[in-house]
């Protein structure tokens, strides 16, 4: 009654996959893990994100590399369990829903992450080949520009392409609505792209 040729999934397991993948997607492990490494709160620091590049601005790298790890993984396993237990529309919603956790969370007054590394984790849960893609633009950048935000941004624009192009049209429409909402968190890198003052891969301070 509920089902038709495009979405197969039901009004209250949509409902579900949502919650779940909220849930598991504000999970504030930045914060966490500075925490209990005696760290303070990571949002009194640099730009004031839980993520893991202001992670790094602790000066400890392990713990910024295990918040990255962490963040991706959040979304990676939303979309495999929903996919488990209620198929790939509902893998669908629980990653989309696991981003927007990172990036709103409640628990943080709805002020999270820029969503970058969830947004990589979805792709894994979803379509890893996608992860390889954003992979070879974000190097392939990188190494022209030497800016970590352009080639991430630049990448989140070439993944839903590629995804159309292969004919996954619900992934593609959902990478494109992520990457839509990825560019508006990163507005002030995009102004500070524009007037020469991000910070480049290798500067120092």
């Amino acid at each position: 009654m509920v089902e038709n040729d495009f979405w197969q999934l039901s009004p209250a397991l949509t409902a579900a996959s949502a919650v779940l993948g909220y849930l598991l997607g504000s999970i504030p492990f930045g914060l966490i893990l500075t925490r209990m490494a005696g760290l303070g709160d990571v949002r009194k620091i640099g730009s004031g994100n839980i993520g893991a590049t202001n992670v790094l601005r602790t000066g400890n790298k392990k713990l910024a590399a295990a918040t990255l790890l962490l963040d991706a993984l959040k979304g990676t396993a939303a979309a495999v369990v929903a996919n488990y237990l209620w198929g790939p529309d509902a893998a669908l919603i629980a990653g989309f829903a696991a981003f927007i956790g990172h990036l709103f969370p409640v628990w943080l007054g709805f002020k999270g992450g820029k969503g970058i590394a969830t947004y990589i984790g979805v792709l894994l849960g979803i379509a890893p080949l996608m992860v390889l893609v954003f992979g070879v633009v974000w190097l392939s950048v990188a190494k022209l520009s030497r800016y970590s935000s352009l080639s991430a941004l630049v990448a989140t624009i070439v993944v839903p392409v590629v995804s159309f192009a292969m004919g996954d049209i619900k992934p593609a429409i959902l990478f494109a609505v992520m990457t839509v909402i990825t560019w508006i968190k990163h507005k002030a890198n995009i102004q500070r792209l524009l007037a020469g003052t991000e910070s480049r891969i290798g500067d120092k301070g």
